[in-house]
């Protein structure tokens, strides 16, 4: 079997080489819209919403039509991805204590634009050592979205569940696993 790995973050791909085996992983910097890799493969794989790292519908899509490219016809092209909660913001904005001590907070200041699907949050944390700042901005989709784009690939659902414990995927659900296969 060869795994093959894409990460954007050079940084990360450092982490994973410090690891025992890590430094046998072929890996690509680039951008998962782009994958460099040939295949064919019979996994690729996206999880904890990293799908949602591209800020736009056609990075997105991009990304689905560069994975059927790679994918071998027996192939699966999983992806697992939160189900989005707009009431979770009011007026479009949201603030949450993440954690409160003696000596440090930490918080969520969000905003989100529905127009573009786009939430764009800081995480700040306050504590003796003074402020620090970490932004996260994210395009979500619904999975009806993602089976579109998905079809406009050439792949199709075979699979959808609420977790990795493949429990039924339903309107309750806040999030799920898809699986795609070349149509």
């Amino acid at each position: 079997m060869v795994v093959e790995g894409l990460d954007a973050s050079a940084a990360m791909v450092q982490r994973l080489r410090a690891k025992p085996g890590g430094g046998s992983i072929k890996v690509a910097i680039a951008d998962m819209a782009d994958v460099p890799a040939g295949g064919p493969f019979r996994l690729v794989y996206l999880v904890f919403n990293t799908l949602f790292g591209l800020l736009t519908q056609e990075r997105q899509a991009s990304c689905f039509r560069t994975v059927a490219r790679v994918l071998s016809p027996d192939g699966a092209f999983v992806i697992e991805c939160f189900v989005p909660d707009l009431t979770r913001f009011d007026r479009g904005q949201r603030v949450q204590a993440l954690e409160v001590t003696e000596d440090s907070t930490s918080f969520e200041v969000s905003r989100h634009d529905a127009a573009l699907q786009r939430v764009t949050t800081q995480i700040i944390t306050l504590n003796g050592q003074g402020t620090s700042m970490h932004p996260v901005t994210i395009r979500y989709c619904w999975p009806s979205e993602l089976d579109l784009m998905a079809g406009q690939a050439g792949l199709q659902l075979t699979e959808r569940y609420s977790d990795w414990s493949r429990r039924p995927f339903d309107s309750r659900s806040g999030s799920h696993v898809s699986v795609y296969r070349p149509a």
